[in-house]
């Protein structure tokens, strides 16, 4: 066996191993927020919310964090693990890795914006980039999950795209 179809038969299965570690991690943040309400009650609008609001946020979504989510910070709270959760399931099993890599770059994002000044201002700009190590390489991980069809290998994806092949056939 050559080295390229070796590379090409190996990547997808790498590939699927890193979306299901991955959504092993999701399902880890979703689960400690949705297992009780301190998260949702407490931690979220005491602890993360008000730092990002505080120190983190770029000024455009600063207003979004104070007049949106936190007088209903219950609700994203819960949401915030109704959201991780899914993305975990979503990744584990295969089944619509693109609607949940979709989310998590949503996710991502959103959590940037809200702790992009953390580092404080005016420091050099490569600190900014190296406080969103948490969220800037997950973003490029759902971007490729979603791009590469990450769910098509060992997931619910690829069996629904065989059975669909499978009666686009059997209909010709």
């Amino acid at each position: 066996m050559n080295v390229g179809l070796m590379q090409e038969k190996l990547a997808p299965k790498i590939l699927a191993l890193v979306r299901i570690a991955t959504g092993l991690i999701f399902l880890l943040f979703g689960e400690y927020k949705l297992a009780n309400g301190e998260f949702a009650h407490n931690l979220f609008p005491n602890l993360w919310l008000r730092q990002f609001i505080d120190t983190g946020a770029v000024s455009f979504y600063k207003p979004f964090l104070v007049n949106a989510v936190m007088p209903h910070h219950v609700l994203f709270g819960y949401a915030v693990g109704v959201i991780e959760t899914f993305i975990g399931l979503s990744l584990v099993t295969g089944g619509l890795v693109r609607v949940a890599s979709i989310l998590g770059v949503l996710h991502m994002i959103n959590l940037t914006l809200a702790t992009w000044w953390e580092p404080g201002r005016h420091v050099p700009f490569w600190q900014y980039f190296g406080a969103e190590l948490d969220h800037l390489p997950l973003l490029f991980l759902f971007l490729i999950f979603c791009s590469s069809n990450a769910g098509r290998t060992w997931g619910v994806d690829g069996i629904r795209q065989r059975k669909a092949e499978v009666l686009g056939k059997s209909r010709e």
